[in-house]
Order: structure tokens, then C-alpha cells, then sequence
């Protein structure tokens, strides 16, 4: 019996002990972590607000700020009433000019169309309704298909006005519509949908809803 205790005395304070522990590391790592978290999150917001140079070099035009506003519950409610597109908007973030005029908005989509899964992306939306890029966060597609998603239908959403964009298999004729990638025309068509519906979401707020 006295055996048992002793043990059990010993496993009790050898698990204190590393609770201590994690607790201080935490502790001690917690802000640098919430830093480099919002350090990414802010170059994923830039990032769809580049332009392409000559070279093909996505370059900053403008230099923005952002700052996380609350969904308008509202508008989303009105673009997905009656819409066939399955998605949501996650989450909104105002861009601002170093003056503080507002700039656009970066809007996250999360479409349930993918082949594989959900395709999370940020998109950039200036206030005149320009789409300046898109940034895909998630995607769960099939390797060398789907997942070429980044390298064929990025570059194509990059400074268009929309609003919506349709999918193509024999080549583009116009900035509206988007070549699909090869034999992935469901992962083309998710992502575009997404788009579409970003796009909504951006156009009614510019019509009078606000974050």
C-alpha cells in the first residue's frame, strides 16, 4: 500500500511539474505566435490586392492597412437567398489607404463545391467593384488536377471587373470568362462559383449594406 502511494505521489507531481512547464512555454510563446498570425494574415490580405508587372512579378500599387470587421449577417442572408452556389463568407477585412480612405475589401469565401472538399480563398474587391485577385488558403483537390487550381485559375482572376465569371473549355474570349483547368472542371467551376458569390457579397455592401 505504502508502494502505491508512493508512486502515486511521484506520477502526481511529475505531471504538476510538466504542467508548469507547458503552462510557462505558453505563456512565453504566446504572443509571437498571435504576431506571426496576423504577420501572415496580413501579407494573405495584400497579396490580392498586387498588380502584375511586365515580368509577370505581382507588385504592391497601393499601400494598404486592414482591419477585421464583423460579417454583415444581412447581406449574406440576402445573397444566399434563392442562390444555388454553396458557400459562405468567413470572414471581411476593410483595406484602407495610408490616408484611411477605404480601399476595398478582402472578403473569404469557403466554397463546399470542390471535388475533394472545401476550397477556402481570400478574394481583394475595390470599392468600384474591381476584382484584384484571389488567394486560394485550402484546397483538398486531386493532385495534378484540381490542386493546379493556384497556377491556372489565380492568374486569371487578377484585375477583372466581373461581376460574374462563367467557365470555359475552349478558351477564353473575354475577362468574364475563365478557362477551366484540364479534366478538373469541377474544381474550375467550384472556385469560380466561389468567386461569383464573393463578388455578390461585395456589390451588395457597396449598395448600401455595411459592415
Amino acid at each position: 500500500m505504502k508502494g502505491i502511494m508512493k508512486d502515486t505521489l511521484i506520477i502526481f507531481l511529475i505531471t504538476l511539474v510538466a504542467g508548469g512547464i507547458l503552462g510557462f512555454v505558453y505563456e512565453l510563446t504566446k504572443s509571437p505566435i498571435e504576431v506571426q498570425k496576423l504577420q501572415k494574415q496580413a501579407n494573405a490580405c495584400a497579396e490580392v490586392f498586387k498588380e502584375a508587372d511586365a515580368n509577370g512579378e505581382l507588385k504592391e500599387v497601393e499601400s494598404l492597412t486592414f482591419e477585421q470587421v464583423e460579417v454583415n449577417e444581412d447581406v449574406l442572408a440576402q445573397i444566399t437567398a434563392g442562390s444555388d452556389i454553396k458557400a459562405t463568407v468567413n470572414e471581411v477585412y476593410e483595406a484602407k489607404t495610408q490616408s484611411g480612405t477605404l480601399y476595398g475589401n478582402v472578403i473569404s469565401v469557403t466554397t463546399k463545391e470542390g471535388y475533394g472538399g472545401d476550397i477556402r480563398f481570400y478574394m481583394g474587391v475595390t470599392t468600384d467593384g474591381k476584382l484584384k485577385g484571389i488567394s486560394i488558403l485550402e484546397i483538398h483537390e486531386t493532385p495534378g488536377l484540381g490542386m493546379r487550381a493556384s497556377e491556372v485559375l489565380v492568374p486569371q482572376f487578377r484585375n477583372v471587373d466581373g461581376p460574374e465569371f462563367t467557365v470555359t473549355k475552349s478558351g477564353k474570349t473575354s475577362d468574364s470568362q475563365i478557362d477551366a483547368i484540364t479534366s478538373a472542371t469541377i474544381t474550375s467551376k467550384a472556385v469560380t462559383r466561389g468567386v461569383n458569390f464573393g463578388m455578390r457579397y461585395a456589390n451588395a455592401l457597396a449598395e448600401g449594406g455595411e459592415n
